[in-house]
């Protein structure tokens, strides 16, 4: 069982245009669809898509778009019932897939429905094999929440399962890296998936490697497999930092590779990252080795970029065998 924890769900609604975003003028969409989003909420849709066990963990009102849409798509989820409704977010997707995302703040929660939140997620995750924190915080949530969260995790697991994965931007991101243990519990997890912009935010902002922007760390696997093992050596179990077009870093503390996938056809390139990471998680729950964990990765991404909207890919729609793997060096 993967539970994938998300505190700030969406309604994602994506618009395709016939051409260029050009701003300040009348444009008409080709298509408009939706979907039930947030990152935990894509990472859940994506394996379930490929038969695996999951559950999603969010707030929301039974009656909320976001909870009706997951009923809709067969997504197993347990929802914290909350008055306010959850936000949308708006995606501009571009011939080639160039995309502009509008993100709504989303709903207020205080101390006691956080509380109930993180209750609920403890409750789920017993006996869960992985954990999946992911996407932004909503207004008024500390920081540092994830970091909360994960070391409250492996307190009540006394030693044993699940494995942690964050996968989070800004603050909270920097948060999940930076914490110092507490009675001997750690809140920094086992599994990090930035992307090239927030492995390059984390390593300016936490000093672990030499500032670089995300299109240099694209361009540059090593220069991201460096950051990548500075946040390894840090106390987080691994890194995968996916880069785009350009395909994705694995580093653990064993080794760093590459792994890149031919062109596709990029239609939309929204929650892509987010398979990425389910196809990881199916890997690592087949027993692959860290490299075909990666593998399966970029083979999922690739096969989401590809896809319309915010769909995303079955196990059976992505091409591994196509994926080239390169050991690098971490440093």
């Amino acid at each position: 069982m993967i539970v994938t924890f998300t505190a700030n769900p969406s309604l994602d609604r994506t618009v395709a245009l016939p051409g260029p975003l050009e701003r300040g003028e009348v444009q008409r969409a080709v298509s408009v669809s939706q979907e039930s989003g947030g990152k935990g909420v894509n990472v859940s849709r994506a394996l379930v898509a490929s038969g695996l066990e999951t559950i999603a963990v969010l707030p929301g009102a039974a009656s909320d778009p976001v909870l009706a849409g997951l009923l809709h798509d067969g997504v197993p989820f347990a929802a914290l019932p909350i008055d306010e409704p959850l936000r949308t977010n708006v995606a501009l997707t571009e011939p080639g897939g160039v995309t502009t995302k509008i993100n709504e703040p989303g709903p207020i929660m205080d101390a006691i429905q956080q509380e109930a939140l993180i209750g609920l997620l403890l409750e789920r995750a017993r006996g869960a094999s992985w954990v999946v924190l992911a996407g932004s915080l909503p207004p008024g949530f500390p920081a540092d929440f994830y970091a909360t969260v994960t070391r409250r995790l492996r307190a009540a697991a006394n030693g044993g399962t699940p494995l942690i994965a964050v996968d989070s931007s800004g603050a909270p991101l920097v948060a999940a890296v930076a914490d110092a243990s507490a009675d001997g519990v750690s809140g920094k997890p086992d599994l990090l998936k930035p992307n090239a912009e927030e492995l390059a935010e984390l390593a300016a902002a936490a000093g672990f490697a030499t500032a670089s922007t995300a299109d240099e760390l694209e361009a540059d696997p090593e220069a991201a497999a460096a950051a990548a093992a500075a946040v390894v050596r840090s106390g987080v179990g691994a890194v995968l930092a996916t880069l785009g077009s350009k395909g994705a870093v694995l580093v653990t503390a064993d080794g760093a590779w590459l792994a890149t996938h031919p062109p596709v056809a990029a239609v939309s390139t929204v929650g892509a990252g987010d398979s990425s990471l389910a196809g990881y998680l199916l890997a690592h729950g087949q027993g692959a080795a860290p490299a075909d964990c990666l593998r399966q990765a970029v083979a999922h991404g690739a096969a989401a970029a590809s896809l319309p909207g915010s769909t995303v890919p079955a196990v059976h729609q992505t091409t591994p065998e196509a994926v080239t793997i390169t050991a690098l060096r971490k440093d």
